[in-house]
């Protein structure tokens, strides 16, 4: 098979009539640096814009050698007959600390064969964990020092450096400086998980850094959830593996002679205190540049009066590769006002709500205080109010006010920004004890800081609150994304699984997350215990196993899973999860073996009436079971899954026997989560669908045409209204600007999605919030119709099912899936709709359309299966609608 490739691949270029792969990716990511995986995940873009271009075969080769790919593969997995742009390495094991490279070659409808793709890269890390070199070391034991501490090492290179990795793990967190300079652009490394459970470490390649000669390593700890010196309802102070931060360093030199140097973390290291007086991930940083030690990095630093570190044990037996979309300062974003309340307060209004940090640049008299106090709120006088956001907080004394940093300054020009913290705000109030210092707008900057995953989804309407809606909600998504998905970035930042299930679909239209969301799962297998149970917040210390878990919230080891795969065709995340979602289902079993569970937390703050916990928990217990189901047939588990199908079918069949009125299509007592979650879930018998459907559209406008749903039935109703013929009244919920609604939230001034619909609640009043987030997720599927096919994952097929509705006259979304660009836009113009469709290269869609006559190409559309709709292949396509 290889001498025949050759062949066609030099031969005449006549033979050459497929496009290229491209957007190669390793691991869900670009070249990426320090995995471990053994087994590595392949994935590329078929790049032809052909009409019906088609991929019907593929090879991939992997190597050493960069230039020559193909002909010195390690490995090659020979032809394989699949229009699949995913495969596995099934080749020799790979050794650690290793660059590889790779390439595919891919065969068109019509058996052509293309050149050779662009060659893409990945380089393991260390593989195993005893091939560590570096000792654990800290400055202490005690909890309770506050200082972040330095660490330093100063070493000799002889000979000329080929490259050079630096492998850093820490419990708590970082920052790597060489040679005087940061290493890298990340912020709080590394992601925080279950530490004495799984730790992570991160790979740098810092060969530019490096050089001939004299070089210095620099360490900065910080506490991070490691230790947790703030006192909160949550209990992270009493978390069972706090300790005083530690870490552990390797830095791998290649030399260019081919011998490799290794140095690492050990007792030569020295310590001393740093001018980060006190560092909290959940209240803010005390800094004090007085304290400031010049050059502290660098090789020619004095640190004769520093002391000798000390060893500690690893905090874990499991240390991993932090294979993930980093967490980073995105976008800066400048002052939009400033006001002077007085001679020593200014309130800095940065136009927006973030979460991040901002950084302040001030020159005063030295051993000034100047306090940053960030929120969401101001008083009546002007002042930030943080009332809104404090309410878990339990100080016991006065000294760590939250989100608030304090700064002392040096009598030098000072540059501040936390190093191991962030928080939640639009509003600084800068307080100084100097009448004196002078501020101004470019004097604080804010930082929008979060996971950086790829953006892969876009909306745009004629309808500009729709919009503000869509981009309210990424804010909101994007806030809550720390390489774990949070519920706020100011008041908790804890992994709540319910806002985590109900945003799933949301974050994967408009963002790569699989990487985010595959290292929670794995702290979901961290947390949970030996009978399936899981706690309400992951990662936790210990809280949420008693209160508020339960399978409305903590189904995400299952929906999770699952969203993954409709959304990226991966049975990877099914596979590594299938045991915890077994143990998960059948703990449920165990404590309800009629069906129906009681256990769960329910509608989370409705507007106004709670639908039957009973009734929402054990529709969250059928969607496991048929997830659990249908996972098994997908992993060859033919026994699994005929049991778990069939106590699908028992839970459901329990649910209606109670709770339906098959005569009046009525779940219950009517309220809008009571028919949404049915219709939602898959839980309502077929025949009864739009019976019920018609009663949640009534119940809609009985309730004056306005929402009366919580966390629950807001990832339900506009999704059981526009899919069960009630489209227009899901848009007008969707698109209303009055009380209660999201339109309400944007009319108020909102620019992330809030906690409650009431918008003056006394609590609940996060004003930077995930929960009632679903709406991102429906309007690229309720308006531009785009979903995934769950029989060719992955947008392999597209569902294309758009709904023109009244009062929206254009509309268009796009999400770049793993095939490439999807496109769903359409314009009405009288009684026309002209709706657009662009599908990428190797991709199908099923297309359903409705009206009085559908034409393509000024040709009549006939579809023989309602049910499956107008087959269209790759390309543009342009259907005219007449209503």
């Amino acid at each position: 098979m290889k001498s025949f490739l050759t062949t066609l691949l030099v031969g005449s270029s006549t033979f050459l009539y497929a496009q290229q792969g491209g957007n190669l990716t390793c691991e869900h990511l670009k070249n990426p640096l320090g995995i471990d995986a053994p087994q590595p995940r392949f994935n590329w873009h078929m790049q032809d814009s052909r009409p019906g271009a088609r991929q019907t075969a593929y090879q991939l080769f992997v190597s050493t050698d960069s230039l020559q790919v193909q002909k010195a593969a390690l490995w090659q997995s020979g032809k394989i007959p699949s229009g699949l742009n995913q495969a596995v390495y099934k080749g020799p094991a790979l050794n650690p600390y290793t660059k590889y490279y790779w390439a595919v070659v891919l065969w068109d409808q019509d058996g052509k064969v293309a050149p050779l793709s662009s060659v893409a890269s990945f380089e393991t890390g260390l593989m195993n964990q005893l091939n560590w070199k570096g000792s654990w070391i800290s400055d202490s034991r005690d909890i309770k020092i506050k200082p972040a501490p330095y660490f330093r090492k100063a070493f000799q290179t002889t000979k000329k450096i080929r490259s050079a990795r630096a492998y850093v793990a820490a419990a708590g967190l970082y920052e790597l400086f060489i040679n005087g300079q940061k290493v890298g652009n990340h912020r709080l490394d590394p992601m925080y998980t279950r530490f004495d459970r799984r730790t992570l470490y991160v790979t740098y390649d810092v060969t530019k850094q490096l050089q001939e000669g004299k070089n210095a390593i620099g360490i900065l700890l910080g506490n991070g959830w490691y230790n947790h010196q703030s006192t909160a309802v949550w209990y992270f102070d009493q978390a069972p593996w706090r300790s005083r931060p530690s870490f552990c360093l390797d830095v791998r030199v290649t030399y260019e002679d081919g011998s490799t140097e290794t140095i690492s973390s050990d007792t030569s290291w020295k310590t001393a205190l740093s001018p980060i007086v006190f560092n909290s991930i959940y209240t803010a940083e005390h800094y004090d540049a007085r304290l400031e030690q010049a050059g502290w990095n660098t090789a020619d630093f004095d640190d004769s009066k520093w002391k000798n570190v000390m060893n500690r044990p690893a905090p874990s037996q499991h240390i991993v590769a932090q294979a993930l979309h980093p967490i980073r300062n995105v976008e800066e974003i400048r002052t939009a006002s400033l006001v002077r309340l007085n001679d020593t307060t200014w309130v800095y209004n940065m136009g927006r709500n973030i979460a991040g940090v901002s950084e302040l640049k001030v020159k005063g008299k030295s051993g000034t205080v100047v306090r940053l106090k960030h929120g969401e709120r101001l008083y009546e006088n002007g002042r930030v109010d943080l009332s809104n956001i404090d309410a878990h907080y339990r100080p016991t004394d006065n000294q760590d006010p939250f989100q608030t940093d304090i700064v002392t300054l040096s009598g030098r020009e000072d540059t501040f920004m936390p190093r191991f913290n962030y928080k939640g705000f639009q509003y600084v109030e800068v307080t100084s004890q100097d009448r004196d210092l002078e501020l101004t707008p470019a004097s604080l900057t804010a930082y929008f800081m979060h996971s950086d995953v790829p953006p892969v989804g876009q909306v745009q309407s004629s309808n500009p609150t729709l919009d503000k809606i869509w981009s309210a909600t990424n804010n909101a998504y994007l806030s809550n994304l720390f390489g774990y998905p949070t519920d706020c970035p100011q008041r908790e930042k804890n992994g709540w699984t319910g806002d985590g299930q109900i945003a799933i679909e949301t974050g994967l239209y408009s963002f790569d997350g699989i990487t985010i969301y595959e290292k929670w799962l794995a702290d979901h297998r961290d947390e949970q215990q030996a009978n399936g149970v899981l706690p309400a917040i992951i990662p936790t210390s210990g809280w949420g196993y008693d209160w508020a878990n339960g399978p409305d919230w903590t189904s995400t080891i299952a929906v999770i899973p699952w969203n993954l795969y409709l959304f990226y065709g991966d049975t990877k995340p099914l596979s590594d999860n299938y045991e915890n979602i077994k143990r998960y289902v059948d703990h449920i079993t165990e404590i309800a073996p009629s069906g129906l569970t009681t256990w769960g937390l329910g509608d989370w703050v409705p507007v106004k009436s709670k639908s039957p916990v009973e009734l929402t928990s054990s529709i969250y217990y059928f969607v496991d079971a048929t997830i659990l189901s249908k996972g098994a047939g997908l992993l060859n588990k033919t026994e699994d899954q005929a049991k778990y199908a069939a106590l699908a079918k028992k839970i459901q069949d329990a649910i209606n026997a109670k709770y339906l009125n098959s005569q009046t299509g009525m779940y219950g007592s009517g309220l809008q989560t009571e028919l949404a979650v049915p219709l939602q879930w898959g839980v309502v018998p077929e025949n009864l669908k739009a019976k019920v459907a018609d009663n949640l559209a009534k119940r809609v406008k009985a309730d004056g045409n306005a929402l009366d749903v919580g966390l629950l039935g807001t990832k339900a109703i506009l999704n059981a209204l526009s899919e069960n013929g009630h489209a227009d009244v899901a848009y007008m919920l969707a698109s209303n600007e009055k009380y209660p609604s999201w339109g309400w939230w944007i009319k108020n001034g909102a620019t992330t999605l809030y906690e409650n619909w009431d918008i003056q609640a006394k609590s609940d009043i996060s004003l930077n919030h995930i929960m009632f987030g679903e709406i991102g997720a429906w309007i690229y599927k309720g308006l531009g119709g785009i979903k995934p096919d769950p029989t060719q994952p992955g947008f392999k097929n597209v569902l294309l099912r758009p709904n023109f509705v009244a009062g929206l006259e254009q509309f268009e979304a796009q999400h770049e899936g793993p095939y490439g660009r999807i496109v769903s836009s359409w314009k009405r113009t009288g009684k026309t709709v002209e709706y657009k469709v662009s599908i990428p290269a190797n991709s199908t869609a099923s297309v359903f359309l409705k009206g009085k006559k559908v034409t393509l190409a000024g040709k009549p559309v006939t579809v023989t299966k309602p049910s499956e709709g107008y087959k269209v292949g790759a390309g543009d396509h342009t259907f005219v609608i007449e209503e």
